[in-house]
Parts: C-alpha cells; structure tokens; sequence
C-alpha cells in the first residue's frame, strides 16, 4: 500500500492524528468488522452485557488480564475486565501481548500509534523513552508489530473505557522467568509515579478438549491469586509435563502475564481477582469443545479484602486429601497415577509432609518437599508412597493401624514455616 493511500485511509477512519507514525490496522474484517460504527456498537454491547462488578472497600485497580481473540468469541470475557476500567482513572497504557509471527528475546516496543477503523491510541513517546532506558530487554521493533493483532483488539475497548489516552505496547514471547520479572521491573520503573493502567493480553490454554481447559485454566488462575510470578510460572510447567492430550500451551502470553503481575506488584498490587472466564467451545458459533482455546478476565487489586493464599484448604478438601493418603497405604504402599483433578486447589504446586502415626503417637514413617515440586494431589500421593516404603517398610496389617498426618505450605510459606497441619 503506498503511502500517499495509507494517509488517506488513516485520516477517513480517524486515527491519522495521532502522535508518532499509526500502525495500521491488521485485524479489521476478521477480529472485530471492519467498519468504525459496527466496531463502536460491539464494544457497547459487550461491555452494557458485562455482569457489573463491585470491588471491596479500598480496592484499587492496578492492571487488567485480558484474552485476544476475535471479539465475536473473547470480547465478552475481555469486557468483564475493561467495565472496571474508568474514564479520568488512568492517563496512560501500557499493553503487553503475545508475539505469535517473531520470535523474541525480550519485549518489542512499537515506536508509534496504534490504529484501528474506530481510531487509534496514541504514542507515548516520554513513556516509551523510559521504558527503553530502563531494560537492555525492550527495544524499538516495529517489524514485530506489523500482522500481530493481540495489542490491536484491545484498543476499541480502551478507547470506550478511556477514550483516546496515550499508549506504549510491547510484544513478547519468552516462557523464561527471570527475563519477564526484569521486564516487568523496568515497566514498574517507568510508570512509578504516573497514572498507568498496565493490562496483559493472553489467551489461556490451547487445543484440549473443553473440560480438560476448564480444569487447566481454573487452575493457572488460582495460581495468579498467589501475585507470584515463580509460582505462576511452576504452575504452568508442572501442568504442560503431564502430557496432557493436545495441550500446546497454558499461556500463549506467559511472559506478558508474568511481567505484568511482576510491574503490577512493584505498583502495590496484593491480589487478583478473576472476572469471567470461558473457552472457544462456549461461544454459540463454535460448539467445538474437542479443541478449543481458553479465554479469561483477571483485575489486579491494590488494597480491599485480603485473598486467601490459593492453597488455603477446606475441611473438606483436608479430608479428601487424608483419603487418597489412607489409600496409598492400603495399596500396599504403592502410588498410583494422578489424574487431572476436577478441584483446581490440587493441581497446584504444593510442598508436603506426610507422617505415618503408630498408636501411641510415635513416627513410624516420614517423607516430606522442602519446596513445590509437583502439584497437591501428587505431592500426597507420592510423600505417602515414600514415607511408607524406608527404611523399614510398612506391612499390609500395620498400614491399617497407623494415623495420618499431612502438612501443606502453599507458595506464600517458606519452608521454615508451620503450613497446614491436619490428621485423620
């Protein structure tokens, strides 16, 4: 296209005002219609059909998870976040989306406006200039930014929640931990002391079936409630290495999730709280639930009712947990395979103790993680498994005489600390 058309199109849909050179759109006609006025009135139907949330007393929001597929299918879910995003509330936007076309090493900054039919989000140039400064990690590319769509859908939202406030985006692709949480870092530095909402664009898990996503998802957001990205992190790995049927990935934007959670922390944040969640095989058009794609809405909160740790048990979860113990033992001694669990809270990371009881009290067998290294329901199985087995094996009549007992820390426990401690 030359530019004297590019021009042309940008200044008749209204984004050629904006500061610092428009990308153009990529996505019009196939994530969102490709006119300006069929755009406005999707958005506006997604956001007045959002079910209104009501944040605690004191709560703040601080940054938003959103999915980025068509707005047909993840819009609705991505309303339920941008309807807590008030005008007058934030000056500027920092976006952090998923490279699905070129491979990164860091984060790709878009040195420019970002365009849509509706119109275009301006370039923050002294934002961008900061965050540049502030990591060897983020660097100008606009290359990376010209058919990537997963910064692109989220404008028309955040021109109707904020209208046309000044933004930076940043693509990313890296799964590795320590590079998001320096990029994050440097996001935080570049936006203490201004008002920016800082948002994460990533779909969830890809390609299980529809139940099997339900339960992998429900699980990864559990584990945002902890603000850890570590704990995120392991929770992601220690799911994709059950070698669950058709699970690509859990996180197409991973390390955008992780940045931002890191930059949302530094900001204060101390807890996530999940909006809305679904996967492709809902949406009326698909009904494909054999391989779908996961989408959820997360708000990132500073202040307001303190959230339980995600592993904070319930009796009933305790006794359930005493039973697959109670199990093993019967079993001879022997653990089993562990099945994806239907109760989120066990597919965690979780470091475990178990302590096999005689009758007087004494310990008969012992086996205890200094730290998370499979999920709950494992970790219990397989401490029991061990504490049975050595040094001198417990026999088939006296398994059933012993009393067990399980301690469980959850990522927010070191393990000097007491965690749960809970018995038959």
């Amino acid at each position: 296209m030359n530019k004297l058309l590019t021009a042309a199109l940008a200044a008749a849909a209204g984004w050629a005002a904006a500061a610092g050179p428009v990308r153009p759109p990529a996505g019009a006609g196939q994530f969102y219609p490709p006119k300006a006025r069929d755009i406005r009135a999707l958005v506006d139907r997604e956001l007045a059909a959002a079910m209104p949330e009501k944040l605690s007393a004191g709560a703040k929001l601080v940054a938003v998870l959103v999915p980025h597929a068509g707005l047909e299918y993840s819009g609705p879910v991505a309303a339920r976040a941008f309807a807590l995003v008030k005008k007058g509330d934030f000056d500027e936007v920092i976006v952090v989306a998923t490279s699905h076309y070129k491979e990164l090493e860091g984060a790709a900054l878009y040195p420019g406006a970002y365009g849509t039919p509706e119109g275009a989000m301006p370039y923050d140039e002294t934002l961008a200039k900061r965050l540049l400064a502030g990591s060897p990690l983020i660097k100008a590319n606009a290359s990376a930014h010209k058919k990537e769509t997963s910064i692109e859908v989220e404008v028309p939202f955040l021109r109707r929640a904020l209208g046309p406030v000044p933004l930076v985006g940043l693509l990313m692709n890296t799964q590795d931990l320590e590079t998001s949480r320096q990029i994050g870092r440097a996001i935080a530095k570049a936006s203490a002391g201004r008002r920016v909402l800082l948002v994460a664009s990533s779909d969830q898990s890809h390609y299980p079936s529809g139940g099997v996503a339900d339960a992998v998802d429900g699980t990864t957001l559990l584990s945002l409630r902890s603000m850890d990205p570590a704990y995120f992190w392991l929770t992601n790995r220690l799911l994709l290495n059950r070698g669950i049927p058709n699970l690509a990935v859990t996180y197409c934007g991973e390390g955008a999730v992780m940045a931002v959670m890191e930059a949302a922390r530094a900001a204060g944040a101390d807890g996530a709280r999940v909006l809305g969640r679904l996967n492709s095989g809902d949406v009326v058009s698909e009904r494909d639930y054999n391989h779908v794609v996961g989408y959820a809405a997360v708000a990132f909160l500073k202040g307001g009712a303190a959230q339980p740790d995600p592993l904070t048990l319930s009796p009933a979860q305790k006794k359930r947990l005493l039973v697959a113990a109670r199990e093993v033992l019967a079993a001879g001694g022997r653990a089993a395979n562990v099945p994806l669990s239907s109760d989120a809270v066990f597919d965690l990371p979780a470091a475990v103790a178990v302590r096999l009881r005689a009758a007087d009290g004494s310990l008969r067998g012992e086996s205890a993680a200094a730290r998370p290294e499979e999920s709950l329901l494992e970790a219990v199985v397989r401490r029991t498994a061990a504490a049975a087995a050595g040094p001198k094996p417990v026999s088939a009549d006296e398994a059933a005489r012993l009393k067990i007992e399980l301690t469980v820390r959850g990522p927010s426990k070191p393990p000097t600390s007491a965690g749960q401690t809970f018995s038959e």
